[in-house]
């Protein structure tokens, strides 16, 4: 290029970017403005530099007075139409910016986020993510509803379950101190009998605890299903014999998993005596155990007739024990046995489910293998 033409250039950047700079310094008076004016400065900038880069340039370029001016309201006009389009686009920003904000306030006072905007895409992203927060904050305070309505539950049932042979074993103790027990060995038999019952109460609360404060410790190794079932069934029988009730297991060899004895052995134990409690008499229990595609899969199927479908969800919380019908005694525990069950085959990265199948019910537990 010409020397002519770099001192053009060179007259055209300093012009404009003294108009650029002037811009700049008015910015940051206005940055805390509504962004209309953000927008109209940009428009009033872009086209300020372009007259003041042909004002500075005239004389270089040879342009009469006459083309100068009539270059100079070119420019002009083309600015004020350039900014009022800038005004207009700058309020529709603004009208967007405000529905959002609303929507934001109404999300920050019920929680709940409704809204959408038609305005820039970041907006919209603003808007969907308000909305994903709004729906998790929703299925949070559900949750925390139900897991509350659990809590009172689990103290209503476990002050009833603990009052209850409390008050048998102070009738009994009386009687004794008394000398009115007629047979003082047997009320000995009932009053360990019943605090043999309010150990393992305790012993669910504690072990609940620990698996919902994360102070559950696991001891993996690698445990054959087949020996856990025949323990379940083992530890089972005097109960299945006593109501009548037969246990009917089946393992297939080399079903192997990877997880800590103590806590397989009672998430079986829970799930069979679970189904041999609620089979009724000369019913059937069956155990089905194999492996499945790199995991290991456990059925526990029962006869006790099925439960209601708005309450299989509920099958898992704490303090569930179900309608009338399938407690008809308070011998059935204080509903934590298949809380501990969802929470130690979860502490195994397992999961486990319950659906109606035939006459009664079907525990699925599924566990890497």
């Amino acid at each position: 290029m010409s020397r002519d033409t770099w001192l053009v250039l060179a007259i055209a950047v300093g012009w404009s970017g003294a108009v650029g700079l002037i811009g700049v310094l008015v910015a940051r008076t206005l940055r805390r403005r509504s962004i209309r004016w953000a927008a109209v400065l940009l428009t009033l900038v872009a086209v300020g530099g372009v007259v003041a880069g042909v004002v500075g340039t005239a004389r270089a370029m040879f342009l009469s007075e006459h083309d100068l001016q009539v270059v100079v309201l070119v420019c002009v006009a083309s600015g004020a139409v350039t900014a009022g389009f800038a005004l207009w686009l700058g309020q529709r920003v603004v009208a967007a910016a405000q529905t959002l904000r609303a929507a934001a306030h109404r999300f920050g006072e019920r929680g709940e986020f409704v809204g959408t905007t038609e305005g820039p895409l970041e907006f919209d992203a603003v808007a969907r993510e308000l909305a994903r927060s709004s729906d998790r904050l929703l299925e949070a305070a559900e949750r925390e509803q139900l897991l509350e309505s659990s809590r009172r539950e689990l103290v209503a049932w476990v002050s009833h379950d603990l009052r209850t042979p409390l008050a048998q074993i102070r009738a009994m103790a009386e009687a004794l101190e008394d000398g009115i027990a007629e047979d003082p060995s047997r009320y000995h038999a009932q009053m360990r009998s019943q605090v043999d019952r309010m150990v393992r109460m305790v012993d669910d609360l504690f072990e609940l605890s620990r698996i919902n404060s994360g102070a559950l410790q696991l001891s993996p190794e690698t445990v054959d299903l087949g020996d856990v079932v025949s323990e379940a069934i083992v530890g089972a029988a005097p109960v299945a014999e006593a109501k009548g009730v037969r246990i009917d297991g089946a393992v297939e060899t080399g079903a192997l998993v990877r997880g800590d004895p103590s806590a397989l052995a009672r998430v079986v134990a829970n799930l069979v005596m679970n189904a041999v409690r609620h089979t009724p008499q000369d019913g059937v229990v069956e155990i089905r155990g194999r492996s499945d595609s790199g995991a290991v899969e456990l059925v526990v199927a029962d006869e006790c007739g099925g439960i209601p479908e708005p309450e299989l969800d509920r099958v898992f919380d704490v303090g569930w024990r179900g309608s009338h019908s399938r407690t008809p005694n308070s011998s059935t525990g204080a509903g934590l046995g298949l809380a501990i069950v969802r929470g130690l085959v979860e502490a195994h990265l397992g999961t486990v489910a319950v659906a109606n199948a035939g006459d009664g019910c079907r525990f699925v537990v599924r566990l890497p293998g």
